[in-house]
C-alpha cells in the first residue's frame, strides 16, 4: 500500500466518480481502476461499490478512508514542516455552522497566503457534516456551538469520533431580523411577540436531530417554520417574509451588510434564553498546520472585542 494509492482512494471518495477522479489526477481511468483493485486485493476488502450515480464507499471502505485521510494529512503536515513544497498546492479547509465571523476569519487568513500555492476550502454545512469532515480530515477545523440542551449529545459524538472541542466565546441568544422588521425598534423581543412571524432554521437533513440545530429553542412548537440551507436564502427570507432566527447575534456587517440587526431575546419561564458556547473542533493529537494556527488567531482577534463588550 502506497501514499499514492491512499490519495487515489480519497480523491474518488471526495468526487464520487472514477471519471472525475481520473481527470483531476491527470491519469487514465483504467490506470486508476487498476491501482484501486491492487489496493483492495492487498487489504482484502472492497473499498468502493458502483451505483447509478457513481461510486460510493462500502462500510469497510468508509473505515479505511478514515484512517487513510489521517495518514495522508499527517504526511502533508510533515511536508509543510520539512520539505520545500512550492511546486505542490497545500490544502486547508474549514467546516462551519452558518457564522459570518467564521467566513471573515477565513478571508483574513487567505489574504496572508498565495492562493496559487494553497488550495483553500470553506464549507458552511449541517452540524453532523462538520463533525464528519473534521473526523475524516476533509477539513482541519470545524466551528459549532454547545449549550445545556445539546452538550451531552454533541460531546459524546465528538469523543466517539476522536475529536475535541475548544472554547472561543460564550454568548446569549438574540433575535436576528432585518432592520425594517415590525419588531426592529424593540429593546428586547419575547417568544410571544414572535408568534405571527415565520421562524427560520437551517436544514439539518433527513438524519437531523433537535440536538444538531443551530438555533436555540429548537424543540419549541412554531406556527410557521421555514428551513433553508444557506445564509443568502435565510437573509432573503428575513426581508421578504419578516422572518427571524434565534441565534448568537454575532453579526459581521462587512460581509452581511448593514440591513440586519440582532435584538436581545427576552426569556420567560417556558422559553429560556440559553447560553451558547461557540468553539472549534479538532482531531485529537493532530498538530495544527501553520495556516490552521493563523485561522484560530483570526477568530480570536475578531471575537475578543465582542466577548469584552458582552
Amino acid at each position: 500500500m502506497t501514499l499514492q494509492q491512499m490519495f487515489y482512494a480519497i480523491t474518488i471518495s471526495d468526487l464520487g466518480s472514477m471519471n472525475k477522479a481520473a481527470e483531476k489526477l491527470f491519469i487514465s481511468q483504467p490506470t486508476l481502476t487498476s491501482a484501486i483493485r491492487e489496493l483492495e486485493t492487498e487489504l482484502n476488502i472492497r473499498i468502493f461499490t458502483r451505483t447509478g450515480r457513481g461510486v460510493i464507499p462500502t462500510s469497510e471502505g468508509e473505515e479505511f478512508l478514515i484512517y487513510a485521510r489521517q495518514v495522508y494529512q499527517q504526511y502533508r503536515l510533515l511536508c509543510d514542516k520539512y520539505i520545500d513544497s512550492r511546486n505542490v498546492k497545500r490544502k486547508f479547509g474549514v467546516s462551519t455552522q452558518h457564522y459570518s465571523f467564521a467566513i471573515k476569519a477565513f478571508v483574513e487568513t487567505v489574504k496572508q497566503f498565495d492562493t496559487q500555492t494553497y488550495e483553500f476550502a470553506i464549507r458552511e454545512e449541517k452540524t453532523i457534516d462538520i463533525i464528519n469532515d473534521v473526523s475524516s480530515l476533509k477539513s482541519e477545523i470545524g466551528i459549532l456551538y454547545l449549550n445545556d440542551f445539546n452538550r451531552k449529545i454533541i460531546q459524546k459524538m465528538l469523543r466517539d469520533n476522536g475529536l475535541e472541542f475548544h472554547h472561543l466565546i460564550t454568548c446569549r441568544g438574540y433575535v436576528y431580523i432585518w432592520k425594517n422588521h415590525p419588531l426592529a425598534k424593540n429593546k428586547s423581543i419575547t417568544f410571544a411577540q414572535l408568534a405571527d412571524y415565520p421562524c427560520l432554521s437551517f436544514e439539518q437533513g433527513e438524519k437531523g436531530s433537535f440536538y444538531f440545530a443551530e438555533e436555540i429553542l429548537s424543540t419549541n412548537e412554531y406556527k410557521r417554520m421555514i428551513k433553508a440551507t444557506d445564509r443568502a436564502t435565510m437573509l432573503n427570507l428575513m426581508v421578504g417574509l419578516n422572518g427571524y432566527t434565534l441565534c448568537s447575534g454575532i453579526i459581521c456587517e462587512e460581509l452581511n451588510g448593514g440591513d440586519y440587526i440582532a435584538v436581545p431575546f427576552e426569556a420567560d419561564s417556558e422559553n429560556p434564553n440559553s447560553s451558547m458556547e461557540i468553539g472549534y473542533i479538532l482531531k485529537k493529537q493532530n498538530i495544527l498546520s501553520n495556516i490552521g494556527e493563523i485561522y484560530i488567531k483570526e477568530l480570536v482577534k475578531y471575537l475578543t472585542p465582542i466577548a469584552e463588550q458582552g
